[in-house]
């Protein structure tokens, strides 16, 4: 899989130790042609990016722009995360309501928290939503392939 280097923190990192890039990819065990391509915005793999953050003593983390190239594609396991927060949320939200309407019990007026339940309501709906996109671009994509 091949992963896309932040090229402008990178060669900012290389320029501010003064070190070129013949240096740097002695460094970090790497080709200096490999440093060139990282420098202008192609993608990598993962292993020279371990070797690039071990080098700089960093996490890989901080030297990735952005996710693997295959971003935007919805996998399994994005969509059964998705779902797993969903179902969070959700027991979340019935468990909040519980403890709303025994404010409301409480204070004697039944309807004070109405308006914080019908706005979680609203992001609770929202996430729904999302959810609902996503497996149908999931299933879509499934079709295509």
């Amino acid at each position: 899989m091949r992963y896309h280097a932040d090229a402008t923190k990178l060669k900012r990192w290389r320029e501010e130790r003064n070190w070129s890039q013949e240096h740097l990819a002695s460094l970090a065990g790497v080709g200096v042609r490999t440093i060139q391509r990282i420098e202008n915005g192609d993608p990598t793999s993962a292993d020279t990016l371990s070797a690039l953050a071990a080098t700089y003593n960093v996490d890989v983390s901080s030297i990735t722009s952005e996710t693997p190239t295959s971003k935007g594609r919805v996998t399994r396991k994005n969509l059964a995360g998705l779902r797993f927060a969903f179902w969070i949320h959700f027991a979340s939200y019935a468990f909040c309501m519980i403890v709303f309407l025994a404010i409301g019990v409480s204070s004697g007026d039944l309807f004070v928290m109405l308006e914080p339940a019908l706005w979680w309501f609203v992001g609770l709906a929202g996430h729904g939503l999302a959810v609902a996109i996503v497996t149908l671009a999931f299933r879509y994509q499934q079709e295509q392939e």
